[in-house]
């Protein structure tokens, strides 16, 4: 297991994701976390909708860390949905490109659930954020596949990185397209008992 603590403070909270954007928007808000990948069937029911399928991932992650940390557990899953489809990570460059030509000039959901086990047994919340991209062209797909950047994304794209100058507009939580939406995490965090803005208090005498 793996930790992350803000300024050396000892974890509060397990995070069960390996995924580094969850750990640094954690760090980012002072929880300092343990890290624990939960090994989960992320296969989508057939007919599922996309606010159904990340809840259910998010509440399976969260709830297999469980028997393996005395912390709260946290598990958290994010889709790309396009004309209600979902948009998984991308097999290989001919898969990321259909899915940019499909998102190009066009505005999708980005839908991330978020799961906290706790006190309280597991709270939940979903959160849809609206990503208008400008039109992309074919060879700023190509280029883009070549960064690297898209293979492990959802929708073959990261918000945060490289493919920000695609974005024209977003309705919603940020932080919830890059991989969880915090306004929410940090009211599940409270409900629970789990502590936030670790490490970055001043001392005043």
């Amino acid at each position: 297991m793996d930790s992350s603590s803000p300024q050396g403070a000892s974890p509060v909270l397990c995070l069960a994701s390996a995924s580094p954007r969850r750990r640094d928007l954690l760090a980012s808000i002072g929880v300092p976390v343990s890290v624990l990948p939960s090994d989960v069937d992320e296969t989508p029911y057939p007919g599922e909708q996309a606010t159904a399928y990340v809840t259910r991932l998010a509440i399976a992650k969260a709830n297999a860390a469980i028997p393996h940390t005395p912390l709260p557990t946290l598990g958290s899953d994010t889709a790309v949905v396009i004309d209600g489809a979902i948009l998984g990570k991308p097999v290989d460059a001919s898969d990321a490109a259909a899915m940019l030509r499909r998102l190009s000039g066009r505005t999708h959901q980005v839908v991330t659930a978020v799961a906290v086990t706790g006190p309280c047994g597991v709270l939940y919340r979903c959160v849809s954020t609206d990503v208008a991209l400008r039109r992309i062209t074919a060879q700023e797909i190509d280029r883009y596949w070549l960064t690297g950047e898209p293979a492990d994304k959802a929708g073959g794209y990261a918000i945060q990185g490289l493919a920000a100058v695609f974005v024209e507009a977003i309705k919603g939580s940020y932080s919830a397209v890059v991989g969880l939406p915090l306004h929410e995490t940090a009211q599940l965090l409270h409900q629970q008992g789990v502590p936030i803005w670790m490490g970055h208090y001043n001392s005043h005498t």
